[in-house]
């Protein structure tokens, strides 16, 4: 019974061969004239993309034909597809396509010209960023011109879309960030048409910040001018691109200027103004300044960040004031003013070259007795600055807090400070450093263990010179027995311990 159901429900031999002939019995023009995309490749048409949007010239494939981008779409979508659907397909399907991705603007332009379709803030948006990520800036200019003249739906009513200004505020960083300042003045100018009311601080600021990188200050000052009147309040971001503004041209008066300016109008300093400060009095060479303006900053209960450490430390380092860098500190720590993560390393450095490796092994210790742990780097290159200096007493002791506080060094640094303790016939104190770092997790390689063999054997200890020689046959440092049974004669002939 299943069979004779099934045989019925098939087609026909005749129908089969019907079918072969004529496969489009039932053609769709309608959807045919849908996903036709020539109008977006021909460059005779206005709607174009050809001519603004470049497409790969080096690539491993043949560009793609329209038609096969049709097929692609019209597998991918719906003829009445919504814009969830086409921001789902760009993102998910396009993107990442190794054929398709050049033509996502293609595609975006295209749904636009279908009349069941109309975009919204979610594609206006996703595209825009896309376009500025990738810096495809002329296609991002269409796209604002666009976005324009075919506003968001949510811009039929009295108000315009929420979501425009964040949109051109994108486009105005990626336009300065490439030195297009023309192209972000245009943007600029058609976001505040299209907004509701006054545009935010956030708008003017992004364009501030370009004229500043580009080192325009005066455009920068006369779109701060204009900002006061369209009656825009300035907020302290506004102030702190003015003053870097003003030190990228070496005017530090004119930056303490709109420092004032900038307290009179009830914006509250923050870290970032300090710190432009401090770095424009240090690039001057005005020291006394540059840490009395950290200090008043103290004052005002702003504190201190990890780039605030730096810019004064590092500042004082570079020109040779290492005493006063490093009572500067001790200063600060007194103050409980030193953030957590600043690591000393160009303090550290600057002394080990002075040689004054002991002040620097102060420095460490007292922000270790604050809580504040340096870097392996830092603590390898003072270690180094102690042995280089003679002071291996003072190496040891900082190798072993340092294992104890769960800091491993590399390797190089451990076997110059065992080949060290070596020499000075402190064989036994180098090796119970490399079962302490053993511990932690750091492997012997052949040059520690064979440093330590050597050790034992100058100082006459063969009980423990047998066990590292006999771990280095285990660990299969030694080639062969003849390499072995000369490593142990060694331990043999030489003197005993204590004798003279």
């Amino acid at each position: 019974m299943a069979s004779r159901r099934l045989s019925k429900s098939l087609p026909s031999v005749s129908a089969l061969a019907a079918l072969r002939q004529n496969p489009d019995r039932n053609p769709s023009p309608n959807r045919a004239a849908l996903f036709d995309l020539s109008s977006v490749f021909d460059p005779s048409s206005p709607s174009a993309v050809a001519s603004v949007v470049p497409l790969p010239t080096l690539s491993l494939s043949a560009a793609i034909a329209p038609s096969r981008l049709a097929r692609f779409l019209e597998s991918q979508l719906q003829p009445s597809f919504t814009p969830a659907e086409l921001l789902r397909l760009l993102r998910r399907r396009i993107r990442h396509h190794p054929a398709y991705a050049p033509y996502d603007l293609h595609v975006f332009l295209w749904a636009a010209g279908v009349d069941s379709f109309r975009h919204d803030h979610s594609t206006y948006e996703w595209m825009t960023r896309t376009l500025a990520v990738t810096d495809r800036l002329g296609p991002l200019r269409l796209l604002l011109g666009h976005m324009v003249a075919h506003p968001c739906p949510c811009a039929d009513g009295i108000f315009a879309c929420p979501r425009l200004e964040p949109t051109f505020r994108f486009a105005i960083h990626a336009f300065c960030r490439a030195g297009h300042l023309n192209d972000a003045i245009s943007a600029f100018e058609d976001a505040r048409k299209s907004v509701d009311g006054r545009p935010s601080t956030a708008l003017y600021n992004a364009l501030i910040n370009g004229f500043a990188r580009q080192r325009e200050h005066q455009k920068a000052v006369d779109l701060y001018k204009t900002m006061l009147k369209d009656r825009v309040k300035p907020d302290s971001f506004t102030f702190n691109i003015l003053i870097s503004s003003c030190l990228r041209c070496s005017d530090l008066d004119s930056a303490l200027d709109w420092f004032r300016e900038m307290r009179a109008r009830g914006c509250e300093p923050n870290v970032v103004s300090f710190n432009t400060l401090i770095k424009g009095f240090f690039t001057q060479k005005r020291f006394k300044e540059g840490i009395g303006v950290a200090r008043e900053m103290l004052d005002l209960g702003c504190g201190f960040s990890v780039a605030t450490c730096e810019i004064l430390l590092n500042g004082l380092c570079r020109e040779g004031k290492t005493e006063e860098a490093s009572q500067l500190l001790m200063e600060l720590l007194k103050k409980g003013a030193v953030p957590q993560g600043f690591d000393c390393f160009h303090l550290v450095e600057a002394l080990c070259n002075k040689r004054s490796s002991e002040r620097a092994l102060e420095v460490v210790y007292s922000l270790w007795k604050e809580g504040k742990f340096s870097s392996n780097v830092t603590c390898t290159t003072l270690i180094e600055g102690l042995r280089s200096s003679g002071k291996i007493d003072e190496a040891y002791g900082l190798m072993e807090r340092m294992l104890q506080e769960g800091m491993v060094p590399d390797t190089i640094t451990c076997n110059t400070l065992l080949e060290t303790l070596c020499d000075v016939g402190r064989t036994l104190d180098a090796n119970r450093l490399r079962v302490l770092a053993s511990k932690k997790g750091l492997k012997p390689d052949s040059v520690m263990l064979s440093i330590l063999a050597h050790g034992f054997s100058r100082e006459g200890r063969k009980r423990e010179g047998e066990c590292v020689v006999n771990e280095m046959l285990d660990a299969g440092f030694i080639p062969n027995i003849a390499t072995y049974n000369k490593l142990m004669e060694r331990l043999q002939t030489r003197r005993k311990p204590h004798s003279s």
